[in-house]
């Protein structure tokens, strides 16, 4: 029998060049690249009205639903990462938003070491109205759930409030700024207040279209408000079927929680509140 030859060897890499993987994958899909920008959080901020609002710019293509790849998901890797983005065009911004990315500890350096450009967009609202808001999200799912009451406070008459809580934890703000700040400089991120996205929402997104080094093409003729949610809503796009508004989840009545609990939690919050301002350079008026 005549032995089969040896493949051929791969050619040497030049010297400071990786060696070529021998593993046969497949090539990365075409047109889809690593998000160049994140909406990272806050849960309950504002971030499904963000992303909506920039889906009307046709310089940005994004995922519609939460990745959770660098919370959820990063065993999967890279190469499934890319795989759930838009095919994108010369000149177009790809996006995602999973809120839950600000307050996971890995988070930062998992999106660091795909790509320390990465600009990072934070969408935040006064943290006691949050917190009440995330608690009504979970009310409508789980109605046996214990009382806002019970949950954000370990001692009622010492007036001690449970940071283990997540519903409390997300809206100190500043402890999770701090682990991003290890990775990215404050020039990487823009902070959106969630409160002038429904009262001004052309001026904010003027913010954020600047931020992207887009042109500003979304602006007050895209809005209107809806009297009913509450909420600003997407007009109707040109050749769209009806206008764009946030779904049935978004502007439903919180339950009446008791004024002494809220001005517990607005004291506890202050400090946490003024640190952010100072981090950030920005008063987002909530005291």
């Amino acid at each position: 029998r005549v032995p089969r030859p040896l493949p051929a060897p791969f050619p040497s890499p030049p010297r400071g060049v990786a060696a070529p993987r021998t593993c046969l994958c497949p090539p990365p899909p075409r047109g889809r690249r690593f998000p160049q920008a994140i909406i990272v959080g806050v849960k309950k901020g504002g971030t499904r009205a963000l992303l909506e609002f920039l889906r009307a710019h046709p310089g940005v293509r994004a995922v519609g639903a939460e990745p959770h790849f660098f919370d959820r998901c990063y065993e999967k890797g890279l190469r499934w990462y890319r795989s759930l983005m838009p095919r994108t065009l010369e000149g177009q911004i790809t996006m995602e938003k999973t809120p839950s990315y600000f307050v996971t500890k890995e988070a930062p350096r998992r999106i660091y070491n795909m790509s320390r450009d990465t600009k990072l967009i934070v969408v935040v609202r006064n943290p006691v109205t949050r917190a009440i808001s995330d608690y009504t999200q979970t009310l409508s799912k789980n109605p046996s759930i214990p009382s806002f009451q019970a949950l954000a406070f370990k001692n009622l008459s010492t007036g001690l409030i449970d940071t283990s809580w997540s519903a409390v934890r997300i809206g100190i703000y500043a402890k999770h700024l701090d682990n991003w700040l290890q990775y990215f400089p404050l020039s990487k991120f823009l902070f959106v207040s969630g409160e002038r996205l429904v009262s001004d929402p052309a001026g904010e997104m003027g913010r954020v279209q600047d931020f992207l080094g887009l042109q500003r093409v979304v602006t007050d003729k895209h809005f209107y408000f809806n009297e009913t949610k509450g909420f600003p809503c997407l007009k109707k796009p040109e050749g769209g079927s009806k206008p764009r508004c946030l779904g049935k989840s978004k502007g439903r009545p919180h339950p009446k929680i008791d004024g002494q609990v809220v001005q517990r939690l607005r004291e506890f919050y202050r400090p946490f509140n003024m640190k952010f301002y100072q981090m950030t350079g920005q008063d987002f008026g909530w005291d």
